[in-house]
């Protein structure tokens, strides 16, 4: 045996001991991250901009960038149009409950859950609110349906990826209200009104309003909104609802588009809500006309009444 000095990090020419991968304690490396300068292998270890960043630096570069944006403030998005998709099971489901009810998928519009939420003036200016909203889930049978749900899937898909879900869902029920409140301020009384229409209508506008402000070539929408709209005229659709959709649903668009970067939230829901209270304004005027009317009715009824 050597009775050599030896040196206190060991024999001359000896290796240090192999650091280990910080995620595989089993996995020796001498690579590290340019990032953390942590131990990683191979399979932890990703091309960055400047040398090779492990799999924990790469995710925590990703929450710490700020995604790209969309005119209105919306994250771009490629997913899949989930608000659009649960709008047509919706529809699709309050359809198929109508034809059970009623037996004929023509004739559904004499179930009772279609009477019951159907839009008519009249039972809606005696309290039954509920069916301004509802009536936009019920189809004058499976054509009027079809119709509807296929605008609804071509149309919804783009302004969703365009407004994101939160936004879109606020100018798809507004359009529906929308056009409800122009066909009970504007249009008869005893008229019943059913359908995704005024919605859709809506969303239409939505779209000529986006592709308009990204200066895409929008002569197609025009055109598809002017025959839906003449159309309107030779059939029992309802012109007023139609029309108000539209309205809604662009002009709150265009407050979305048009609303600053700075503080640009506060902006757009300041746009929901005067939309709502403008609304309303319309259902209660219209309301309180049709109660004064039915009290001077009933006071000449009385009046006339022989002894």
């Amino acid at each position: 045996m050597s009775n050599a000095p030896v040196p206190p990090d060991g024999p001359i020419g000896a290796e240090p001991e192999t650091p280990v991968c910080a995620r595989h304690s089993d996995r020796p490396t001498r690579l590290r991250c340019t990032r953390c300068d942590r131990p990683a292998c191979p399979d932890c270890l990703r091309d960055a901009a400047v040398g090779m960043q492990c799999v924990d630096c790469v995710h925590e570069g990703k929450r710490s960038v700020r995604g790209a944006r969309t005119l209105v403030g919306a994250e771009v998005s490629d997913g899949r149009p989930i608000v659009t998709l649960v709008l047509i099971a919706l529809n699709a489901l309050a359809y198929v409950v109508t034809v059970v009810q009623s037996g004929s998928p023509m004739n559904n519009d004499r179930a009772g859950l279609f009477s019951a939420t159907s839009m008519v003036p009249e039972l809606t200016a005696q309290g039954e609110w509920w069916r301004v909203v509802t009536s936009g889930f019920m189809h004058f049978g499976l054509i009027h349906l079809a119709l509807n749900m296929a605008f609804l899937y071509v149309v919804g898909q783009n302004v969703e990826r365009e407004l994101g879900k939160l936004r879109f869902s606020a100018v798809y029920f507004l359009s529906l209200l929308g056009g409800s409140a122009s066909a009970f301020y504007f249009g008869t009384v005893c008229q019943e009104l059913a359908g995704a229409s005024g919605a859709v209508f809506g969303l239409m506008g939505a779209l000529l309003i986006l592709w308009k402000r990204q200066r895409r070539d929008i002569s197609t929408i025009v055109v598809v909104v002017g025959i839906n709209l003449v159309s309107n005229l030779f059939t029992n659709a309802s012109l007023l609802g139609h029309l108000g959709g539209f309205v809604i649903g662009g002009l709150l668009t265009l407050a979305m588009v048009k609303a600053p970067a700075e503080n640009r939230n506060l902006y757009q829901v300041a746009a929901v809500v005067a939309a709502v209270v403008l609304l309303c304004g319309m259902f209660w005027l219209r309301a309180t006309e049709l109660d004064t009317a039915a009290e001077v009715i009933a006071e000449i009824s009385r009046t006339c009444r022989p002894n």
